[in-house]
């Protein structure tokens, strides 16, 4: 086993630590959802129970959040969805360069997630503001494309870090 390796795998808490992390953002943002709403349904049919006007629009925007975040998450898992109805038939050594390289693609869809998403989220979010919260930024709005190109990055890496791994040492046992 090569050192690098080695060197690397000490890498993982880090990752471990990462992963845990935007989990516990998924979760308090999945908490605010069901906190919001529940308020929100319950005011309509109660009437000492607020029905906020903003509501609406923070429950969309954590919803944005948890939905890329938790595409991010699903990488560091490799629970998205995938062709694999041919890898049974094609040889390892080609599955694992496909795999290779779409974690490549995955890699640029992550940067060009994080300088797009950025540049309209400082561009287009920051001259509006939430319709009934006039005194917040709509750059909240588009925040979650960069946030979630930057977890997909981390754990892209990993990932791909891994899958390189993994074709080494199948290229070194099959010699």
């Amino acid at each position: 086993m090569p050192a690098i390796f080695d060197t690397l795998d000490k890498l993982k808490p880090i990752y471990d630590k990462a992963y845990n992390g935007v989990m516990f953002i998924c979760k308090l943002l999945l908490v605010t959802d069901i906190l919001i709403t529940t308020m929100s349904v319950a005011g309509r049919y109660i009437s000492f129970i607020p029905d906020p006007s903003w509501s609406e629009e923070v429950v969309l925007t954590c919803m944005a959040y948890m939905a890329v975040l938790s595409a991010a998450l699903a990488i560091r898992r490799n629970a998205h969805i995938r062709m694999t109805a041919l890898d049974t038939y094609l040889p390892k050594k080609v599955v694992q360069s496909l795999d290779i390289l779409a974690d490549v693609a995955v890699l640029i869809l992550a940067f060009i997630m994080i300088t797009v998403g950025w540049r309209y989220a400082n561009g287009i979010g920051s001259k509006g503001t939430y319709v009934s919260m006039p005194k917040v930024s709509r750059f909240w709005m588009y925040f979650p494309v960069p946030l979630a190109g930057v977890a997909m990055l981390v754990f892209e890496l990993e990932a791909l870090y891994n899958h390189i791994k993994d074709f080494w040492y199948l290229c070194v046992h099959a010699k």
